[in-house]
């Protein structure tokens, strides 16, 4: 390891957030998904600002974000004394944990060639409920092919399921699959994704976050010893970074897309890194949450199961 490789490591993460100004807010919620649900799912806002501080967040900022995160319920707060505990609004769990899972598994799934239809009628919602009904579904990764109905070649379903328990809509929907006619000749339905998905943003989105973290590998490997804060760091704004690229990312099967789509080169780069960064980083963040808490959990074994498996 040379001086230079040391010195460019620990101002990396100095040197991408000068460029991607991360908001508190969001990074909180980076840290909810990857560190403090497996290490039990609450913790303290002592801990939490702790936590925060390599970013630098300061109290207020911390304050303020859970705060907020309350406010859209996102987070529940408990008082014990003069402390106060976070913890996923249970409304909230399943929708936040649907979410992560998309971050620990690869975008590129198997696909059995159908497609899922989504569609409504006019008359059955009300302007506001179809514009919830839409902002909904895009969100999940579908495509629209009217105001009243959507498409997508491999969603998934249990969140789909979730998605219209929650929004109530179970009977106010149709839901089937699709698959090409053997019968009449058309245009093929994989000719829907130039017009239902803007792949050229998430592509771009994809490119940078690749620039960004494509020499780490390289730089973890020539230290001769991580320190567990510095590996905190980098995978923290690893998945910050990801994610937020990703649930952008209508996640369509790779049949359907462009050769050597940067989406799986991003989630193979990601789980490189994640690989190389887990133990020291988990080293880090449970000593920081026991110093509030000294009976703060291990990781949960279902952690050592993302990106395919860590042991």
């Amino acid at each position: 390891m040379t001086c230079n490789a040391q010195h460019s490591l620990q101002t990396w993460p100095q040197r991408y957030m000068a460029d991607n100004p991360p908001r508190s807010k969001s990074v909180v919620m980076t840290l909810f998904g990857d560190v403090i649900l497996p290490h039990g799912g609450a913790l303290w806002l002592g801990s939490l600002i702790r936590l925060m501080a390599p970013f630098g967040t300061n109290d207020r900022l911390v304050r303020t974000s859970v705060y907020r995160l309350a406010e859209e319920g996102w987070l529940s707060a408990q008082r014990k004394g003069r402390r106060s505990q976070y913890t996923l609004q249970p409304s909230a769990a399943r929708r936040f944990e649907n979410a992560y899972k998309r971050v620990y598994t690869p975008t590129y799934l198997a696909w059995d060639g159908q497609w899922t239809l989504i569609m409504t009628l006019n008359a059955m919602l009300t302007a506001p409920r179809r514009a919830q009904l839409r902002k909904e579904l895009l969100w999940e990764g579908f495509g629209a092919l009217s105001p009243t109905t959507f498409i997508h070649p491999n969603p998934h379903a249990e969140a789909l399921t979730d998605l219209l328990i929650r929004l109530k809509l179970e009977k106010q929907v149709f839901v089937s699959t699709l698959t090409p006619s053997e019968v009449v000749a058309g245009r093929p339905l994989s000719d829907l994704v130039e017009h239902c998905w803007n792949l050229a943003e998430v592509t771009e989105a994809y490119h940078r976050f690749i620039r960004w973290f494509a020499p780490l590998p390289d730089m973890i490997r020539a230290q001769k010893t991580l320190e567990p804060e510095l590996a905190f760091v980098l995978r923290t704004l690893l998945i910050h970074e990801f994610r937020r690229v990703l649930l952008h990312d209508p996640q369509l099967p790779l049949e359907l897309l462009p050769e050597n789509w940067a989406g799986k080169i991003a989630y193979e780069l990601c789980r490189e890194i994640y690989r190389l960064l887990y133990k020291k980083a988990n080293e880090y963040a449970l000593g920081i949450l026991r110093i509030e808490d000294d009976a703060a959990p291990d990781a949960e074994p279902s952690f050592y199961d993302r990106f395919g498996g860590l042991r």
